[in-house]
């Protein structure tokens, strides 16, 4: 099989490694990647947000199934023309991605399929987001209805600061708060057939304890040892199932994946967020636990005969990735320094560094190229042993600037 992955990130590069040991992937390519899938795929420059330039590719390298990785490509409707010229495709086309889209689609389908989601509004102006704010009270949460990159949602007890956030959006769903611990749980489908993966956790917030501001992400960890028995179950029931009947009744399938970012909360489980893709760094510690092969398992995806698969196997072992930031974000990221110790890193073989923001520099060397710049990532028979390798590789690794957060899964493992 040969496979291309679109995306340039460590959600990529996870899904490049992970392709790269499947024995049934015989070329694998990425566009237009970074220098650590370079690595384990040959890189093709591309805009990932050209449909045609996108499909001419797949069509020149004779790929048998296309893995679209970012949100941005999705939303664009980078699945369809790749679907019209008969290349199997791992992603939503246009209007089904939607559902990360626009926030306030998402509810619409929520609301029509009876998933149990936070009370909301769609605001457009200054007077309806305050009569909104007003309405639920603090702590306020404002959500831009497009894509932000997991930076458009801002939870506040200050009223001001949610106002001054809604008002730079332009049109926001602002929402009860939901509280309780928050889980991230994927779904792969092919429109019908709804396969959920592992759960995790992600850490939004960029300093230790959940402080500062939101991110697209700061670390995750799997499993859940908190986790309630039947959890999987009872989302797939009560949540995931429900929303792809929904768009299949719509006209507009969701094939790909299906991420529900939940909350578990003290009047049971509700939905926080959809996304179209797989969960950037979740899916970094998702693909370490995976077992059954993964080219697979997406093009049944992609040809619509993912129940025909036999159930997914999944390591007992843990894992933690760690996030590495460049100097500055998320606000105003700093860039073009050289990262030194990503060989010390993965030497004795416990830990493994996923390139997020990087490019090659003129001499060879790596070079920091973005906000989030690598996700360590490790396994362990235990989330402590996880969390100590994924640490000791972090501390091998430096960069001008280079920040992190100490406390990934630091809870979970005591």
């Amino acid at each position: 099989m040969k496979v291309l992955v679109i995306g340039t990130g460590a959600r990529e590069h996870a899904l490049c490694r992970s392709l790269s040991q499947d024995p049934a992937v015989s070329e694998l390519h990425c566009a237009p990647g970074n220098a650590g899938i370079a690595r384990v795929a040959t890189l093709h420059p591309v805009d990932q947000l050209d449909g045609a330039a996108v499909t001419a590719l797949a069509r020149e390298l004779g790929a048998d199934l296309v893995v679209v990785g970012p949100e941005a490509p999705l939303v664009a409707g980078v699945a369809e023309p790749l679907r019209a010229a008969g290349i199997p495709v791992f992603g939503p086309g246009r209007e089904a991605a939607q559902l990360e889209g626009s926030k306030a689609f998402a509810k619409d389908v929520m609301a029509a399929a009876g998933v149990p989601t936070a009370r909301s509004y769609v605001c457009t102006t200054e007077q309806e987001a305050a009569a909104a704010l007003d309405a639920f009270g603090a702590p306020y949460v404002v959500k831009d209805d497009g894509l932000a990159a997991g930076k458009g949602v801002v939870v506040t007890g200050d009223r001001a600061a949610a106002l001054e956030h809604a008002a730079a959006c332009g049109r926001v769903v602002i929402e009860e708060y939901l509280d309780g611990p928050e889980v991230s749980l994927f779904a792969i489908t092919d429109g019908t057939t709804v396969l959920p993966l592992v759960p995790a956790q992600d850490f939004k917030r960029a300093l230790d304890g959940d402080e500062g501001p939101n991110t697209g992400g700061m670390g995750a960890y799997s499993p859940l040892p908190w986790a309630p028995e039947g959890l999987v179950a009872e989302v797939l029931e009560s949540v995931l199932q429900p929303t792809v009947d929904e768009l299949r009744h719509r006209g507009t399938p969701f094939s790909g994946l299906l991420y529900a970012g939940l909350a578990l909360t003290s009047r049971g489980t509700r939905v926080i967020e959809f996304n179209a893709r797989f969960g950037d760094p979740e899916t970094q510690v998702v693909l370490a636990r995976l077992r059954t092969p993964l080219a697979g398992v997406l093009l049944a995806a992609a040809n619509g005969t993912l129940g025909a698969l036999e159930p997914l196997r999944w390591s007992d072992e843990a894992a933690v990735t760690v996030v590495m930031a460049s100097e500055g974000y998320p606000a105003s990221p700093r860039t073009g320094d050289p990262i030194e110790g990503l060989d010390a890193a993965e030497a004795d073989g416990t830990a493994f560094v996923l390139h997020a923001g990087t490019k090659p520099g003129p001499d060879g060397e790596v070079l920091t190229a973005g906000g989030r710049v690598l996700s360590v990532t490790a396994v362990g028979a235990s989330l402590a042993e996880a969390r100590e390798k994924a640490y000791a590789g972090v501390a091998e690794i430096s960069f001008k600037g280079a920040q992190h957060r100490t406390d990934i899964a630091a809870e979970a493992a005591r």
